[in-house]
């Protein structure tokens, strides 16, 4: 992190040997947040298996591997990195935000779906005006990916159906989505990228292989 601090180097790809909180605790104290950032936290970049029914191109989830509980701010930031990372991966393409929730526009009424919906309307204000973003919630997985539930269950959405980028409401919900789309549906899970730091960080499942380091650097030069 000081070889970065210093300049000495574009980016850092940590995680391989030191644990997540070893590489969090050194980028905070260290390297510190963006500008406007007060939660940093992470997205995995999931590419599709080839011929995927659903999923044609690359989808981003977040945040899976840093904020245990966010709060309604927490994942406006959130939502704001990965819209941010997703212009860098795909300029020009339309960042379609789906907050996730059990529940669809009011389907279900749960206290914690407060936090999901504060988010929404705060995160809407945020990107109003910005034509490239549409952000909707709260939406159900199936709501969000799946072209004929999305009509379905939030008739009139931009995002229903549409969806490129997922906000998780916490971290059980992200890092057991992220590790069922990887190992059950065939996704490669590129991450996690650290996101809201003032300098480009990635942290890597200690787990990685060649390629997933070789592919986490190429992704870090475009930040």
């Amino acid at each position: 992190m000081m070889y970065l601090k210093s300049g000495k180097c574009d980016a850092c790809v940590g995680g391989a040997v030191y644990d997540t909180a070893d590489v969090l605790r050194a980028s905070f104290y260290i390297i510190g947040t963006a500008a406007g950032i007060k939660v940093v936290s992470s997205y995995f970049l999931m590419i599709p298996p080839e011929n995927h029914p659903i999923i044609k191109e690359p989808i981003m989830f977040a945040d899976c591997a840093v904020n245990p509980d966010p709060n309604a701010l927490g994942l406006k930031d959130i939502a704001i990195s990965t819209v941010g990372n997703f212009k860098k991966l795909f300029p020009g393409k339309k960042a379609n935000v789906s907050m996730l929730s059990f529940s669809t526009k009011g389907s279900a009424d749960s206290k914690i779906l407060a936090k999901v919906i504060e988010a929404t309307d705060i995160a809407k204000t945020h990107f109003a005006g910005q034509l490239n973003v549409n952000v909707d919630g709260e939406l159900q997985f199936d709501a969000s990916v799946v072209p004929s539930a999305g009509k379905r269950k939030a008739p009139g959405s931009a995002v229903a159906g549409n969806a490129n980028i997922l906000i998780f409401p916490d971290l059980n919900a992200g890092n057991i989505g992220y590790k069922i789309a990887e190992r059950f549906g065939g996704f490669q899970a590129l991450g996690p990228i650290i996101q809201g730091l003032a300098l480009p960080v990635s942290d890597l499942s200690r787990g990685s292989s060649a390629e997933d380091i070789y592919l986490i650097a190429a992704i870090m030069l475009l930040k």
